[in-house]
């Protein structure tokens, strides 16, 4: 099957992707939403911006549209963004957030595509072992709950990082994969990537309670596979 992926360059995206095409399907385009707005309910918004270059590191093309990021409009912004594709699904990496699911589940309803969301419903815990194990790279780029300080910002995860992150859940709640919105992160690099991700700039944000770390360069660098 011919599908769009809905692309934010973090891991579960990255990792459903991979899983769509491990099950054969063609991953035609990584569709990433540019939202003008910080709050968005949809969609990622801390280095964003990014996601082509991590799309080229993946060698897939990348199709990219503003949306105003209000609540409910930019699932219309999606819904004509979807519309001009020739795709016959569309993969998310939605786990557990049914505001998510729901309102692509609508999307894709009406333009007569199938949704398929590969993480959805597994427990976090093993799905993030499962991301390292895999050989994803992942960097934590920001964090907005209780239990977080400004250490995590830049922290690449890791098996104490994954041990933290359940020590985070027993006391707070907080979700492990983040999908609550308390963590976003960027892939860097993985094994069937033929480029990785280098950061060469990046400055830190932090209010006290949640904090982000803005990536204002990067480049690609290509594997030497001979």
């Amino acid at each position: 099957m011919r599908l769009a992926s809905l692309f934010s360059g973090g891991k579960d995206s990255t990792y459903a992707t991979r899983l769509a095409m491990r099950a054969g399907h063609e991953v035609e385009c990584l569709v990433t939403a540019l939202p003008r707005s910080e709050d968005s309910w949809m969609f990622h918004t801390v280095n964003i911006d990014l996601a082509p270059l991590v799309g080229e590191a993946m060698g897939i093309k990348s199709v990219t549209a503003e949306t105003e990021g209000r609540k409910e409009r930019e699932t219309e912004d999606l819904r004509a963004t979807l519309s001009k594709l020739n795709v016959e699904g569309v993969v998310t990496g939605a786990i557990a957030s049914t505001y998510q699911r729901s309102r692509v589940d609508a999307v894709c309803s009406s333009l007569g595509l199938e949704h398929i969301a590969p993480l959805w419903g597994r427990d976090g815990h093993e799905l993030l072992g499962e991301m390292l194990s895999s050989g994803l790279v992942i960097m934590v780029t920001a964090v907005a709950a209780m239990g977080f300080d400004e250490r995590w910002l830049g922290r690449i995860l890791d098996e104490a990082t994954v041990e933290g992150l359940m020590s985070l859940n027993r006391r707070y709640g907080v979700d492990v994969c983040g999908e609550g919105g308390e963590m976003e992160t960027l892939v860097l690099d993985a094994p069937w990537f033929r480029s990785s991700l280098q950061i060469l700039e990046a400055r830190r944000e932090w209010d006290g309670v949640r904090g982000a770390l803005r990536v204002e360069e990067a480049r690609l660098i290509p594997k030497d596979y001979t």
